[in-house]
């Protein structure tokens, strides 16, 4: 297998990164439609920007915002894994910076294999970097498998969090 390397995310990974986020029954469960699996043979195909602009927004809004850095775990040229990195200025916590960890996705057929705590830790050392003072995410209640994992890497589950569509 091809070592695993972290990197700001480009453009030209944008339809490998919505595939992981679409690859797992609880995100298919919130989209308003499918997007093609990491199987599918159009996953890797450029997602034309007529589909969905607000996506292309979304990624461009990312990108240009010093505060936000989407990642990826690239092996070989492959997009494998992804996460999304938003650093938060603070009052709290006698005003340090506070890292949130988002949207954590490995690709299926590299599951178990170590990317996702690799990736994890990488993120943590971005963000003792950057001198935040607190690493936080959130995660679906469903998710026990992913509880156990970060439980593993000393997060603590210590506050329960609220959210509301709009």
């Amino acid at each position: 297998m091809a070592q695993v390397i972290f990197r700001r995310a480009t453009r030209a990974d944008v339809p490998a990164i919505l595939a992981l986020l679409d690859d797992d029954e609880i995100a298919r469960s919130r989209a308003a439609g499918p997007s093609p699996g990491p199987d599918d043979p159009t996953a890797g195909a450029l997602t034309p920007e007529a589909v969905d602009a607000a996506l292309w927004a979304a990624f461009e809004a990312i990108d240009a915002d010093p505060r936000n850095e989407l990642i990826v775990a690239d092996a070989g040229g492959a997009v494998v894994g992804t996460c999304q990195l938003t650093f938060i200025p603070s009052l709290s916590r006698r005003g340090a910076e506070r890292m949130t960890i988002e949207a954590v996705r490995v690709r299926g057929d590299r599951r178990g294999h170590g990317i996702g705590r690799e990736m994890m830790l990488w993120s943590l050392a971005r963000a003792r970097e950057r001198g935040c003072g607190l690493a936080q995410l959130t995660t679906d209640k469903r998710r026990a498998d992913a509880h156990r994992f970060y439980t593993s890497l000393g997060f603590a589950a210590s506050h329960e969090g609220f959210k509301i569509g709009l």
